[in-house]
């Protein structure tokens, strides 16, 4: 697990005790649907498995797989995300659509998981909802 002084596994090239590291231990909010983007791709890269369910829209969190999102996050190399385009999502919108692609190894080979993600606030806080599409 990298240390605070570590470059952020979400790509920012920000220390992670500047980027994701407050978000994910609950100290800061991701003011935007990005920064929640980021915060999960590093949730996965790190093994938090509790912050991808916290970060869950509420409804779907009861039905969260924490075995299976764990035991698929510890068997991948990621490699690189790429934010490709955002759509809404700011500190003021309620709804915000991320494009992303998340490159990881896997059996040896590269892999890419291109997603345009739903995200949602509510109470001030920013949620994952869906792939709207992939």
């Amino acid at each position: 697990m990298p240390n605070k002084d570590s470059s952020c596994p979400c790509g920012s090239g920000r220390p992670l005790a500047t980027c994701c590291g407050p978000v994910l231990a609950g100290t800061a909010p991701a003011k935007t649907a990005e920064a929640l983007m980021r915060s999960r791709y590093a949730a996965h890269v790190l093994g938090d498995i509790d912050y991808l369910r916290e970060s869950l829209w509420p409804p779907l969190q009861k039905r969260f797989d924490a075995v299976g999102t764990r035991l698929f996050a510890e068997q991948t190399q990621w490699t690189g995300l790429a934010i490709l385009e955002s759509e809404g999502g700011g500190e003021n919108d309620r709804r915000g659509i991320v494009l992303f692609e998340a490159r990881y190894l896997d059996g040896g080979a590269l892999r890419c998981h291109r997603e345009r993600g739903l995200f949602r606030r509510k109470a001030d806080r920013w949620y994952y909802v869906e792939a709207t599409e992939s």
